[in-house]
């Protein structure tokens, strides 16, 4: 859980019994469904969460095959994911793009993290030096009281 969840204080609550909607990968948001997590596109539609790797497999490193951060959930299968709250410190996947720190970042396509614009739901701050990254990267990210952006 640590590869996800940064925060070194505690341990984050995860919500462990309902399946996925999808081939859904670790480090995206998603919405608490009543029996399914499905990807999130959006700030707004649902209660958010963050999907979390599977703590079981091997760690990173071995291959990017097995890579749990990199391995997709398959649909029906039993998910796990963060209740994510203000402060909490998790590695969020990106959209492609410049990025710089704190920078007010919302949930955009596929679940990923992006430029919050005007009227947007901020979601997260960017947590890491300036960097462009490739959709799909992890970075740092700490988690914000939602908003709406100026």
């Amino acid at each position: 859980m640590n590869r996800v969840f940064r925060s070194g204080r505690g341990t984050p609550r995860t919500i462990s019994d309902r399946t996925v909607s999808g081939a859904l990968l670790p480090c995206t948001a998603v919405f608490i469904g009543a029996t399914q997590f499905t990807q999130a596109a959006t700030a707004s539609g649902g209660r958010l969460a963050l999907l979390a790797d599977r703590d079981f497999y091997a760690p990173g490193g071995i291959s990017l095959a097995t890579d749990p951060l990199l391995t997709p959930y398959t649909s029906g299968e039993t998910g796990i994911a963060i209740a994510i709250k203000p402060d909490d410190e998790v590695a969020w996947a990106m959209a492609a793009g410049s990025y710089t720190p704190g920078q007010e970042l919302t949930v955009g396509a596929a679940g990923r993290l992006t430029a919050a614009a005007a009227a947007g739901i901020v979601v997260a701050y960017f947590d890491q030096p300036a960097k462009t990254v490739v959709a799909g990267e992890l970075a740092d990210v700490v988690v914000a009281n939602f908003y709406t952006k100026a």
